[in-house]
C-alpha cells in the first residue's frame, strides 16, 4: 500500500501547484514547485536523477535523467505539452526498466483539469525464471489512465 499512498500523495502536490500556476508554463518551473511541495510533504525527492544504461559490463550515461524520484521507488516524469502521446508514455517506461523502477508518474500541467493530464504506469517485470522449454519472458506493461483522484 505504501505505492498507493504515495501516488495519493504526489498528485495531491500536483494539484496544489496546478491550482496555483495553471497550464501555460514551461516544464521546469513546474519542476521547480512539485519539488517545493513534495520537500514540503517531507517525502524525499530527487531531482533530475541520472539512469545509466547498462550493456553487458559497462555503464553507458547517455543524459537519461528522472525530472522526479519520490522516496526512491516512484518516477515522477513531468510535461508541458497540447497532448501526451505514446512517446512520453515510452520515455517514463524505459525510465522504470532501466531503473528497475515498478511505479511511475507522468504528469502534464498543460491541460485546463489536470486529472486529465496524468497517467499512472506500472513496469510488471516477469518474477518467475525461465527454463530452456519455456517461452522467452517480457516485461509486460501496463498503463492505467487515473480518473478519480
Amino acid at each position: 500500500m505504501i505505492y498507493q499512498k504515495l501516488t495519493s500523495q504526489i498528485i495531491s502536490c500536483a494539484i496544489e501547484v496546478h491550482k496555483q500556476l495553471g497550464p501555460g508554463l514551461l516544464e521546469s518551473a513546474y519542476q521547480e514547485c512539485m519539488l517545493y511541495e513534495l520537500v514540503k510533504s517531507e517525502l524525499k525527492v530527487e531531482k533530475e536523477t541520472p539512469v545509466p544504461i547498462t550493456y553487458k559490463e559497462i555503464k553507458l550515461n547517455q543524459g537519461y535523467r528522472i525530472d522526479l524520484l519520490v522516496e526512491g521507488i516512484i518516477v515522477v516524469e513531468l510535461k508541458s505539452v497540447d497532448k501526451l502521446t505514446d512517446i512520453h508514455k515510452s520515455q517514463l517506461l524505459t525510465y522504470l526498466k532501466l531503473g528497475k523502477f515498478k511505479l511511475g508518474l507522468l504528469i502534464n500541467f498543460n491541460v485546463p483539469i489536470l486529472k486529465n493530464g496524468i497517467k499512472r504506469l506500472i513496469n510488471d517485470r516477469e518474477k518467475t525464471p525461465r527454463n530452456s522449454a519455456s517461452p522467452p519472458c517480457f516485461s509486460v506493461l501496463l498503463i492505467i489512465q487515473i480518473y478519480k483522484l
